[in-house]
């Protein structure tokens, strides 16, 4: 198509990456095909009003991604789409666990494709992502690294920067360093499972902290800094595991100034800090002295990619951390951390983020349609909802009744630290569940909770 002209208006991005968008767009919706020649490179340029190597640049972002190819001295044409060999089969599903709390999973063909173009990208250097690597990333890895975390208004020196097989070992090693056998560490009294599977694997007293609709009390804090001695706090800070709670930029301040007087190191786990596209500031960019800052990717890319961005507070703590991490697991995967960094410069990572935004409103907003008011707590953007269960319900009891309908849930003493677990359980509403078989699960829900109080003495 000569005449073809993408509009570079409707996109924020730079406009290389917006041609080569474009073009990805036009596939999608038919209006460019395969063998079609896109304009001569120079043509589009003026056609555009945009430098000759803007246009350079997109085509071979394009290429990059399987959408295009060059012909010597016959121009660009769009690529067909490769056909399956004689005899190619599809691998077999995989089993999902409905007890993590998984982010939506993409359904878009085009979206899809184009996360498949960066796997294809990145096997090409296949054989030498089979080798042990340099521990921590490499320059390109940490560039990239860079980029994503100043979306969340971060800038520490690369050398305070470690990529980590996910944000678990991170903790894990974290806690290593921060804590021996017999400390305390501090954190929610509703707090993430997996920091308590950390605290029982090393010996540490786990002390859960009453919290508000703002976070943790600050003047519990102060008491248990004063009569414990704690090693560390742990908290995650935003859209919380499992409240859905957010700290609020004043509590934020108070923690730090009370973490500050105490010496006491924060670890950071911002495992959905990405999520809000204007996020709180973090704790790391508040109190980076004292933070330990732990940037998984699972929740805000895709679970399975099992790595992070880890931030130590210092320069004096890269030694004992990559002793640490390096200990528990040699190395993050080379190919997973390549394909991270390749979709974070060709930019698929920031459309699966958008996805993920976009697909848990949606489907939030299914919750509240559905769901009986007020029994639960929840954030247009977290991919739970926190549900206190009515009686004569008792939480065990609701799971097993919900276990046949495909969403996953978990009773609450998984997550509680202190105390005897509440009458409530994490719903969660991301994974393979698509919105109508959510829908489905949602009104069977309420049907139980409002209806049908003679179900839950079956499940007693």
């Amino acid at each position: 198509m000569a005449d073809w002209t993408p509009d570079l208006a409707t996109s924020d991005k730079p406009h290389y990456l917006a041609i080569a968008d474009a073009i990805a767009d036009d596939i999608g919706a038919g209006r460019l095909a395969a063998g079609d020649r896109l304009p001569p490179q120079r043509k589009l340029a003026k056609r555009l009003d945009v430098d000759f190597t803007t246009v350079a640049r997109g085509y071979v972002e394009a290429q990059k991604r399987g959408l295009i190819e060059s012909k010597v001295g016959q121009g660009t044409f769009v690529r067909d789409k490769p056909k399956p060999r004689r005899g190619q089969q599809m691998p077999p599903p995989r089993p999902v666990d409905l007890s993590m709390n998984l982010p939506p999973e993409p359904d878009d063909p085009e979206l899809i494709e184009r996360m498949q173009a960066g796997v294809e990208f990145v096997s090409r250097d296949i054989v030498s992502l089979l080798r042990y690597q340099g521990f921590g990333g490499t320059q390109a890895d940490k560039d990239a690294a860079s980029s994503w975390l100043g979306r969340r208004a971060l800038v520490p020196a690369q050398e305070r920067i470690f990529i980590s097989p996910g944000a678990h070992p991170a903790l894990l090693g974290i806690l290593t360093i921060l804590a021996k056998p017999g400390d305390a560490i501090l954190c929610e009294a509703i707090t993430y499972p997996g920091i308590r599977s950390i605290a029982a694997q090393l010996g540490l007293t786990l002390i859960g902290l009453p919290m508000d609709a703002e976070g943790i009390d600050v003047d519990a804090l102060t008491d248990a800094c004063k009569k414990t001695k704690p090693r560390a706090l742990y908290l995650n800070p935003t859209l919380q595991n499992p409240t859905t709670l957010t700290i609020s930029d004043q509590r934020r301040r108070d923690i730090a100034d009370t973490a500050r007087h105490f010496k006491l190191p924060i670890v950071e786990d911002d495992a959905y800090g990405f999520i809000p596209p204007h996020g709180h500031a973090p704790f790391a960019a508040i109190a980076p002295d004292l933070t330990w800052h732990v940037a998984g990717l699972a929740k805000c890319i895709g679970a399975g990619l099992r790595a992070a961005y880890v931030v130590v507070p210092d320069t004096r703590s890269t030694w004992p951390f990559a002793a640490a991490l390096r200990a528990a697991t040699v190395m993050a995967s080379p190919f997973t951390v390549a394909l991270v960094t390749r979709w974070i410069e060709d930019g698929t990572a920031d459309t699966l983020l958008r996805f993920i935004r976009n697909e848990t409103a949606a489907r939030q907003k299914l919750v509240s349609e559905i769901l009986p008011k007020g029994i639960y707590q929840s954030d247009p953007l977290s991919f739970n909802i926190w549900l206190e269960v009515p009686a004569p319900w008792n939480r065990a009891a609701f799971v097993e009744h919900m276990r046949s309908t495909g969403i996953g849930m978990v009773a609450s003493d998984a997550f509680t630290s202190s105390g005897p677990p509440p009458e409530a359980v994490r719903v969660c509403l991301g994974g393979p569940i698509g919105r109508p078989r959510l829908a489905a699960g949602l009104e069977y829900m309420t049907h139980a909770l409002t209806e049908s109080p003679a179900l839950a003495s079956a499940f007693l």
